[in-house]
């Protein structure tokens, strides 16, 4: 029996943006379980699909993943969730304060596809299937 894929929660306010996304975690093997366009929405489907990996967007509407990204660690049921955060924002300040807010990765927009599938094997590589 195979083992299903992880499962991935893309949030982004672009919808060119989520699209790639999804694109680059299915690639990735990975399956997406909800694909939303903000903060807000993001958290709610965190907390109802347990994913293995949520990708997000530092500027969004609602809640910014910083926020969304720190909500998480903090709630024991989410605390596990692998966190990649992307932003147009690259500067090693922008980076600093992704990764302090918890993140385990971050990508710098714009990003290539290639990459983000690459990031997005490396942090679901073992994850509960």
């Amino acid at each position: 029996m195979d083992a299903a894929p992880p499962r991935v929660l893309v949030a982004d306010d672009e919808d060119d943006i989520r699209a790639l996304v999804g694109l680059a975690v299915r690639r990735a093997g990975c399956a997406v379980v909800a694909a939303v366009a903000d903060g807000t929405a993001a958290l709610a489907a965190a907390r109802e699909e347990h994913p293995a990996l949520a990708v997000l967007d530092v500027s969004m509407p609602g809640a910014t993943g910083l926020e969304v990204c720190a909500t998480l660690r903090a709630e024991p049921a989410t605390a596990g969730v692998r966190i990649l955060l992307l932003s147009a924002g690259a500067s090693p300040d922008d980076v600093a304060r992704g990764l302090a807010a918890g993140a385990d990765a971050y990508l710098a927009k714009p990003f290539a596809v290639a990459e983000l599938v690459a990031r997005v094997r490396e942090l679901t590589a073992g994850a509960a299937r």
